[in-house]
């Protein structure tokens, strides 16, 4: 904030002339500053003579980090089974805390769901913090981050590492708050910085365009939500030995007008586009909503699953749940059929990481073929019924 001590002022008028936003001006021989046009820029203060102004900086205490030790996971789980995005948090938790010389934390929230801390020992984590109450029997928001809240603040962990799933990016935006930290989202890479020993998250940015390296250097935890299927998942060691903590958090106060309705099943994915091993992508090369039934033809023949790029579903051919890319899912499967797809950096950035990917379109010049293993140039129309014939 900035502000002007009275007692110091001499009406000169050299910070109203300083000033470049006409911000500042003379009442009773004293300065006033209009805070709707003052940017804070501090000309004004340089160019008073007589220390009559002054900007106050907020800053921030000093971390004590001798407090913080340990790198959690959270452990998403539904109808007591684990997301598939938790078993590459345990991987790629595990790599960094062996890194950082400390544990790996997984944290578990729910109801009745106990018997799944032995399976997250299994998978790497040292020690699982266990909140098994009713009011975390379904995922509401404000009952997750106050379990998540209260656990980091009692334990004090250095990074706490969510999935960018529904469920981790709506409520761990709001832990990160309560701990006053930072929190950086949707990371395609997490590494230690030799040096400093702090985070480094890596995520696009600019659209895809370009990726940033992010430090939160200045505040603990350290706190990144994670993309699906971009880090190798922990591998199971049912020899492993853990630490089970159980806690047991007070909703009684919580104030939460929401309410758990139901949940709805989306019945035009047969098969779970994240986690199927064949996936066959249509794009705007495909030209309009009936042509999808070549895909879902094709898909059926080799039990794939179904996605689509952005224009797809922009134009209303398929559902938005099909969504490959920068604003859809992110998906690694062993392989990768892209229809009528040009390959805009923002559908790459959803399945560049497929083992192999299969390109087809007409363009020979369309940037898909920069990314695939193998492309065929021709008309989609003549090669996918070819391709069902011969299935």
């Amino acid at each position: 904030m900035i502000e002007v001590i009275k007692e110091k002022c001499v009406g000169c008028g050299v910070c109203v002339k300083a000033c470049a936003y006409d911000a500042i001006v003379m009442v009773d021989k004293l300065a006033e500053i209009d805070m709707d046009k003052c940017t804070l820029c501090g000309a004004c203060v340089s160019a008073c003579s007589f220390d009559a102004i002054i900007i106050r900086k907020f800053g921030h205490h000093k971390i004590d980090r001798n407090k913080y030790e340990g790198i959690w996971i959270f452990a998403e789980q539904k109808n007591k089974e684990l997301a598939p995005v938790v078993y590459e948090l345990l991987g790629k938790g595990k790599e960094l805390a062996q890194k950082k010389e400390t544990y790996l934390g997984a944290v578990l929230l729910g109801n009745k769901i106990k018997p799944l801390a032995d399976e997250l020992i299994n998978f790497g984590a040292d020690k699982v913090f266990v909140v098994d109450h009713p009011k975390l029997e379904n995922f509401l928001d404000l009952s997750y981050a106050r379990a998540l809240t209260l656990l980091a603040q009692k334990y004090n962990p250095e990074i706490i590492l969510s999935g960018a799933t529904v469920t981790g990016r709506s409520f761990i935006p709001r832990v990160a708050i309560d701990l006053h930290t930072g929190l950086t989202a949707d990371c395609t890479s997490l590494e230690i910085d030799e040096e400093s020993g702090g985070l480094l998250q890596t995520r696009p940015a600019f659209g895809g365009n370009i990726m940033a390296t992010i430090i939160t250097p200045d505040h603990l935890p350290q706190m990144a939500t994670v993309r699906h299927k971009v880090m190798d998942p922990a591998v199971k060691d049912e020899n492993r030995k853990g630490e089970i903590i159980t806690e047991k958090i007070d909703f009684s106060d919580l104030d939460d007008s929401s309410k758990y309705l139901e949940f709805i099943h989306d019945d035009t994915q047969t098969i779970n586009l994240t986690e199927a091993d064949f996936v066959i992508s249509g794009g705007r090369g495909l030209k309009k909503k009936e042509n999808f039934a070549l895909l879902e033809e094709l898909a059926e023949k080799l039990d794939a699953a179904v996605g689509a790029s952005r224009a797809a579903v922009d134009s209303e051919w398929i559902a938005y749940p099909h969504q490959v890319g920068q604003t859809g899912k992110t998906i690694k499967p062993k392989i990768y059929i892209a229809v009528g797809i040009s390959g805009a950096i923002q559908h790459l950035a959803g399945m560049q990481s497929s083992d192999y990917i299969i390109a087809i379109n007409k363009d020979a010049d369309a940037p898909i073929f920069k990314v695939a293993d193998l492309g065929l140039v021709g008309d989609l129309f003549e090669v996918v019924p070819a391709l069902i014939k011969k299935l």
